[in-house]
């Protein structure tokens, strides 16, 4: 079985393809660490770098050790992480979320909140940054979901736009209306944002919720947000509008698949009696 010391010294191979380079970087000599490459290979009973070109490059079973080598450090250094932290850090965005975790600190002692950004919540969470998240988590990959509240979404629209002379509309109203992108497509479920899988993501890249509410008041995007956000954003120069059949706006207690701290239980139990 491979030791620790050795994944660190093939990740940093890996990284860098030159031995002398991943060799400066470890802070050892360079024969030691060609040994503990073969040590290594031999090990395992398969060869992890093509030597035969003018530089070092991965051969598939080195690609694939790559990847799950990076897998096996991750989780050590997030234990370890976890194992020397007296505190349970909780992150969450701004906003509703925040109000709530204010409450519970009340009655949850050593919490550290840490204000994250939009869809940053769940990777915190999996990567150790955070022991718990709060957030609206559409890919629970690797998690443990509690589901705290719901609520409706509504149509954020410039106050001048024609559909702001109704009182109520539906996903189909919206198909021809510009949608704001998020800078990082990976942390939103496209469809769910668009609320109409129909609807094109045409509209200017935002980074955050206040971005998107300028696109909209300057009439450059339609967006689909959550009820307590328009309740927070009151503002003149955009107008909200029910949406009949926009799934809702789900917020749930996010922390590590199989972590049964006695911590995390007491603060989900405290999130459930404040929500």
């Amino acid at each position: 079985m491979p030791e620790i010391r050795e994944l660190r010294y093939f990740c940093a191979v890996a990284d860098d393809l030159n031995i002398t380079r991943a060799a400066e970087r470890l802070g050892i000599a360079q024969p030691p660490l060609s040994r503990a490459i073969r040590q290594l290979e031999r090990r395992l009973g398969v060869v992890l770098f093509d030597r035969s070109g003018p530089r070092l490059t991965l051969t598939e079973a080195g690609e694939v050790f790559r990847k799950e080598a990076a897998v096996v450090l991750s989780a050590l250094e997030s234990a370890v992480r976890r194992t020397r932290q007296r505190e349970l850090v909780v992150t969450a965005k701004p906003g509703v979320a925040t109000r709530l975790l204010r409450r519970i600190c009340a009655d949850v002692p050593d919490i550290r909140v840490v204000v994250s950004g939009f869809g940053e919540q769940a990777e915190m969470v999996r990567d150790g940054r955070a022991d718990v998240a709060i957030a609206a988590c559409v890919d629970g990959h690797g998690l443990e979901i509690e589901p705290l509240a719901t609520e409706p979404r509504v149509a954020a629209l410039a106050a001048g736009h024609d559909l702001a002379k109704r009182e109520v509309l539906s996903t189909a109203d919206l198909i021809a209306e510009p949608a704001p992108r998020w800078s990082d497509p990976r942390v939103v479920d496209r469809d769910y944002w668009l609320g109409n899988p129909a609807r094109p993501a045409d509209g200017p890249v935002v980074q955050d919720s206040a971005q998107l509410l300028e696109v909209v008041a300057l009439g450059q995007a339609v967006a689909l947000v959550p009820a307590s956000l328009a309740a927070l954003n009151v503002r003149p120069d955009v107008a909200y509008r029910p949406v009949t059949d926009a799934t809702p706006y789900r917020t749930s207690i996010l922390w590590q698949a199989g972590n049964r701290s006695s911590r995390i239980a007491r603060f989900v139990q405290a999130a459930l009696a404040h929500r």
